[in-house]
């Protein structure tokens, strides 16, 4: 199968009831909107390979509170078109500022982003000049170490440019076996069947894998890291102290980096500890935000 459909796979997609597309320049977004009318806004930027269904239980406690935007980021679940340039971490954040600027919002007062999204929602931040309160759950914000940090780009790069790369890559996550087992062993999470069953539903087309491909292929963490020192918000980064993607002290130098970041570390979470603790996470991001300049204005 080639692509997540809308009126198949998305028929029972949580918090369905909240979605709408958008279109921007090349981009047709479905993007997720909730929460009381003229409360500070809260925008949630997913990570490489997931999509919206991963706030599922998330969404609905932090909308109580603030109005929640959260789209698929393009090439992921049922965001469809191109970036201009590609899906290079600028261009994904640039692309994100037009979909808020399209929807009618300003600077959002507090960005969540989980893994890979926690460095869009910095890149935008510094691009834009906003002073947002960041908080990344278990976020991807340093190069990876070692001969990793010059080999996986390239081999991302290399799959990407293999026009059967996706295909493939689509036909190994067709049984759902395969894709609990993989969620298992490389992210440290235990989610609950209804996450598996959606992750399934994504990971066995090829639009989305090779959507998650060609963001791997287009990183660049050597000069974002290099900018961190420029955030001007309040930092929070949130690290699973059993998370088998980011390392532990790839969290504490980007904590290190950023001028006043405070580190949160939940010793029995994974990589996706927002999907296995909602209730734990969402405490934490509101009682962060509470504490925040821009929400306080």
């Amino acid at each position: 199968m080639s692509s997540v459909r809308w009126e198949v796979e998305g028929q029972d997609w949580p918090n369905r009831e909240y979605s709408r597309f958008v279109r921007t320049a090349m981009l047709d977004w479905h993007v997720q909107i909730v929460g009381p009318e003229g409360a500070p806004v809260l925008l949630l930027v997913h990570g490489t390979g997931a999509a919206t269904h991963s706030w599922r239980d998330l969404l609905p406690l932090l909308a109580k509170h603030y109005c929640v935007i959260a789209p698929d980021m393009p090439g992921h679940g049922f965001t469809r078109g191109r970036i201009s340039g590609g899906q290079s971490l600028p261009g994904m954040a640039k692309a994100l500022g037009e979909l808020l600027t399209k929807l009618g919002y300003a600077a959002p007062s507090v960005i969540v982003g989980h893994s890979a999204g926690a460095a869009i929602g910095a890149r935008l931040m510094l691009d834009q000049r906003w002073d947002s309160a960041l908080i990344g759950i278990t976020p991807a914000l340093m190069p990876f170490p070692g001969l990793a940090a010059r080999l996986f780009p390239a081999l991302a790069r290399v799959l990407f440019v293999n026009p059967f790369t996706a295909m493939i890559f689509a036909q190994m996550a067709s049984g759902r076996g395969e894709v609990a087992r993989f969620l298992k062993s490389s992210t440290g999470s235990r989610i609950d069947e209804r996450g598996v069953d959606l992750y399934h539903r994504l990971f066995r087309t090829s639009d989305h894998c090779a959507g998650a491909i060609g963001m791997m292929a287009n990183w660049d963490l050597d000069t974002l890291s290099a900018s961190l020192p420029g955030l001007a918000g309040r930092t929070l980064l949130i690290h699973g102290g059993r998370d088998a993607m980011i390392p532990a002290d790839s969290v504490e130098r980007a904590a290190a980096l950023i001028a006043g970041a405070e580190q949160k570390v939940i010793p029995d979470l994974g990589h996706l500890a927002h999907e296995e603790a909602p209730d734990l996470m969402a405490d934490m991001i509101l009682a962060f935000a509470a504490a925040s300049p821009a929400v306080a204005a």
